[in-house]
């Protein structure tokens, strides 16, 4: 006797295999193909947070467009993941089953485009809920997102002391532009280092080129700053650069707050962000550097920032950007 409650469509599924497969660009466009979830209920390992914000940027505007960017990319790994039963990380050798890893996806944070405070105080609440639920993941945004992000970390997680490792082209580290003040994504770092939950000496940069200010070197050897430029990475290697650097941001901290702008990366490479900068990281180079910090204990939240995939018509830059973190959940959870 057929079931009176049973749907057709419940018995099409039931019929085929294929039915339980979700394709990489179909359903809900969530974080892994995560669960999309009320932040105030995540019960999951990993939190995943948007902050569709670029009211802070000092150059190209599209910012705003990269949560959106790296949750579609980042489906295609939860796709093969689910279709062949498991995956093999050709790179690291680890076996890996996404749909072993659960991931909530609490959509995006409030943020008010005319309003920096109000979006900060937003960003700040929406991440310490998650951090006191699960590994927090913001996706940015510009880079100022992570002010707020690594406020709300520490008191959701009730850290004391965090520390900063900051893979970017840039310092961050701006004390007063006479054009954005103080408050912009060139001051996010300095603004991390004077909070009561961090200072420089706890922070950690890896990558950093271009031009910076008259007294920047002055300034990293007065303020304790773990400062690995991109000669650095390609003298000393990669794999041992993001190492001491993670090594000095733990030291003497609570956990370690990982935040990645995709400007790290050569714009031959990822070329949808604001404010590019030639002589970048490689995709491999930036790869490693996550599988290394994916290995770190004290790792307790990242963030993905400053995706414009406006400017980008191939989608390579999202795609990195999520392969990015992938590759660090996988090395935290998936072992």
């Amino acid at each position: 006797m057929t079931d009176p409650r049973r749907t057709p469509a419940a018995a099409f599924r039931d019929a085929h295999d294929g039915a339980g497969v979700e394709m990489a660009y179909a359903g809900h466009n969530t974080f892994l193909k995560g669960d999309p979830c009320d932040v105030d209920d995540v019960a999951a390992d990993v939190g995943v947070l948007g902050a569709p914000y670029d009211g802070a940027l000092s150059n190209r505007p599209g910012a705003r467009y990269g949560p959106e960017a790296l949750r579609r990319a980042s489906a295609w790994w939860a796709y093969l993941s689910n279709y062949k039963g498991g995956l093999t990380n050709v790179n690291t050798g680890a076996q890996v089953d996404f749909s072993d890893l659960s991931v909530a996806d609490c959509g995006d944070v409030p943020v008010f485009p005319m309003d920096r405070e109000r979006t900060v105080e937003s960003i700040e609440a929406h991440v310490a809920t998650v951090a006191e639920r699960a590994f927090p993941v913001l996706l940015g945004g510009d880079h100022y997102c992570t002010y707020p992000a690594v406020r709300g970390f520490a008191e959701g997680a009730g850290h004391d002391t965090v520390g900063l490792v900051q893979i970017d082209a840039h310092s961050d580290t701006v004390t007063e532009s006479p054009v954005f003040g103080g408050h912009y994504h060139g001051s996010s770092t300095r603004l991390v280092a004077e909070s009561p939950w961090s200072d420089y000496e706890h922070v950690s940069q890896v990558g950093i080129r271009g031009y910076e200010g008259p007294d920047f070197a002055e300034f990293v050897a007065e303020s304790g700053i773990d400062c690995y430029t991109m000669r650095d990475v390609h003298e000393r290697g990669i794999t041992d650069v993001v190492t001491s650097a993670v090594q000095a941001a733990a030291a003497g901290t609570d956990a370690v707050y990982v935040t990645f702008d995709i400007d790290a990366v050569d714009p031959g490479v990822a070329p949808g962000t604001g404010t590019p900068e030639p002589d970048g990281l490689s995709s491999h180079q930036a790869l490693r550097a996550m599988e290394v910090l994916g290995t770190h204990d004290a790792v307790g939240a990242a963030d993905l920032m400053e995706v414009s995939p406006t400017h980008d018509p191939t989608d390579s830059t999202g795609i990195l950007g999520a392969f990015l973190l992938v590759t660090l959940l996988e090395r935290l959870f998936a072992e």
